[in-house]
């Protein structure tokens, strides 16, 4: 049988799903490369897999097992690889998978510990980055407030290098909601600030409780009246010259934190 070209229809609705707006029409987005597909096999579930003929002979173990599982898979040209990626130079193997995202009272119980919450962050570098993080501390979940980027770009999924299958993943566009959610829930709040009344070296007491991280948009950082919402505002400290530290640093760097704090007492 010939390989499916970019003009074969199945490939011409994967296609589709690059584009936000017809990932959350289908409920389905793509998963690119061996990493991101084999946390895919192993996690949700897998409708379709596309390979070029070089993937076959680098990945044959992978493409085995979703023939295994009973994942349609089909031999694609690399005309049709390239428009399936949005990578300069794509790795040939692309999986077709449910949405992860789930509803923010699904990601809450009462054993939560640790929410990492970027709110209104643009870039889907830094949300895979924030999302690999929250999963190397052991955080319950990821919590993309306000205007965010999708986590299902395929920028985000490759940044996150297979942690977007392993925790779960919450949008919600109303930032009120997910502040009054965790209160409710007994979350205490704690927003990064550069001028904040609490030094993040002498915050172990605060650590110890269940927390959900507040982490600012890119360029503004966080909205003053969302900062003024956290139960304790939080700075890092910075001993050498630099200014200020980027999103994914201070993330990485307060979720550290909480978990060595956490961990240590439990």
């Amino acid at each position: 049988m010939d390989p499916f070209t970019e003009r074969t229809p199945r490939v011409v609705s994967a296609v589709k799903l690059l584009r936000g707006a017809e990932r959350r029409k289908a409920g389905r987005f793509l998963a690119e490369g061996e990493n991101a597909v084999t946390e895919a096999l192993a996690s949700v579930p897998v409708h379709e897999l596309f390979y070029t003929e070089n993937a076959a002979a680098r990945y044959p173990d992978l493409i085995e097992k979703a023939r295994v599982a009973g994942v349609r898979s089909s031999l694609v040209t690399d005309r049709a690889i390239r428009a399936l990626s949005d990578t300069v130079t794509p790795p040939g193997v692309v999986a077709v998978c449910d949405l992860l995202d789930v509803p923010l009272d699904a990601a809450l119980a009462s054993t939560t510990r640790l929410l990492a919450v970027p709110v209104a962050i643009g870039e889907p570098g830094n949300a895979g980055t924030v999302i690999r993080v929250a999963d190397a501390v052991g955080a319950d979940a990821a919590i993309l407030a306000g205007d965010s980027v999708d986590p299902h770009n395929g920028k985000c999924v490759r940044s996150s290098a297979g942690s977007l299958f392993h925790l779960p993943i919450v949008r919600e566009r109303n930032t009120d909601v997910v502040l009054d959610t965790l209160s409710g829930a007994g979350i205490q709040i704690l927003a990064t600030a550069a001028d904040g009344e609490v030094d993040l070296d002498e915050a172990d007491d605060l650590l110890a409780r269940p927390t959900a991280w507040l982490f600012g948009n890119e360029a503004h950082g966080l909205d003053p009246a969302v900062a003024a919402r956290a139960d304790h505002r939080v700075r890092i400290p910075i001993r050498g010259r630099a200014e200020s530290l980027n999103l994914a640093t201070a993330a990485s760097i307060c979720l550290y934190a909480s978990a060595r704090v956490q961990h240590r007492d439990s």
